[in-house]
């Protein structure tokens, strides 16, 4: 049968159906519990029977946010229960957008390691990755630069640090993605310690991004594409989460149809692109890269500043490490991509980096 438009508006037009129903309590029991599995925990069983009920008491409520405020008048809803995490987070990316802004900061590059590996996990192993991030950050440390080394590879090495699924929201209604993201931390989902609220700040912070990143199965690295998908909110983001009433899709599609600005919120920021991989991928990922962070409003540092490079073509992956030791050539072209990351942050602080479209009006923003 063909679907028709709501009769009350294409607002209203929100279509259901698609998520099962909630799990029931012994399902929900035997998920909160598979985290003790450790026999240690069976002394403690009777306590963690009560935290379990705790658990499944929030679950069934939806209790996301347990901590609220009442919004305040720089909000559309004042009276509005706000997520006390989510307004810490709101004014921590404040205060960094005021640092980016102030001439008298020192100019800062967030240098972005964005493999899975690293020796403090499984593989055993550093990874080339943060290898190639370490040559690019003591380049721009040489260069008077301020580092923040992110390395995303911790993701799969410290204790319950998360990057969250992107919920696409967006999809939906651009209003209804909020800046920052509003979807986590869910409390009721057990859905924490997501480290997106630290990373929005520290590139909101970052007068230039420095990404590198390998190829796995012709895209970048996993830990690289959740950051990414969880950015979105980034270019086009909601800053009033009161204005779609929290995530209610019939207010956020009203407000995106009656005309929705796109704000750019990391418009701006210089950046350069670092790509290795051993057979096949490296262009398309470099590209695709490139093209969302240009979409995203940042300005490229010039060409030696978006690198794709085979690293032992076609060679075991047993001796990549030595056959990086021996490629001279691709450890220099990492370091002159940092080169060209500071040379533009420098330049674009100054108001002398070339951007001839700055000013052009958009005629389709999103």
């Amino acid at each position: 049968m063909a679907e028709t438009a709501h009769p009350l508006g294409p607002w209203n037009d929100v279509r259901k159906g698609q998520a099962p129903q909630p799990h029931p309590r012994d399902v929900f029991r035997e998920r909160f519990l598979a985290q003790f599995r450790d026999p240690a925990f069976g002394a403690e069983a009777p306590a963690l029977g009560r935290l379990e009920a705790i658990a499944w008491d929030a679950f069934q409520q939806g209790r996301k946010a347990p901590h609220t405020r009442k919004a305040g008048p720089e909000f559309k809803d004042p009276d509005y229960d706000l997520s006390v995490e989510w307004y810490e987070t709101r004014q921590r990316l404040r205060q960094a957008q005021a640092r980016w802004a102030d001439a008298a900061t020192p100019s800062r590059v967030l240098v972005v390691a964005g493999g899975s590996r690293n020796d403090g996990t499984c593989p055993g192993e550093v990874s080339k990755t943060w290898r190639l991030a370490g040559l690019a950050q003591r380049q721009l440390e040489a260069a008077g630069v301020e580092v923040d080394l992110l390395d995303l590879s911790l993701l799969v090495s410290d204790y319950r640090r998360h990057i969250h699924p992107c919920k696409a929201c967006v999809s939906t209604a651009m209003p209804l993605c909020h800046w920052p993201c509003s979807c986590y931390p869910n409390h009721a989902l057990g859905q924490v310690g997501d480290w997106m609220a630290e990373i929005y700040e520290r590139w909101t912070a970052a007068h230039g991004v420095l990404l590198l990143t390998p190829v796995h199965w012709y895209q970048v690295a996993s830990p690289l594409k959740l950051m990414m998908d969880r950015l979105v909110c980034a270019d086009g983001g909601n800053p009033d989460p009161t204005s779609t009433g929290g995530k209610k899709p019939e207010l956020a599609k009203k407000l995106e149809l009656e005309g929705w600005p796109y704000p750019k919120h990391l418009a701006d920021r210089v950046y350069g692109v670092v790509v290795h991989g051993d057979v096949a991928g490296i262009e398309g990922s470099r590209r695709a890269l490139c093209d969302w962070l240009d979409w995203m409003g940042l300005v490229d540092a010039g060409p030696q500043a978006r690198l794709d490079r085979f690293i032992g073509y076609y060679e075991p992956y047993a001796t990549s490490h030595a056959t990086l030791d021996g490629d001279e050539a691709v450890q220099q072209e990492a370091r002159n991509a940092a080169r060209a990351v500071a040379n533009a942050v420098a330049e674009l602080r100054a108001g002398t980096l070339s951007a001839p479209d700055r000013n052009l009006e958009r005629p389709r923003p999103k």
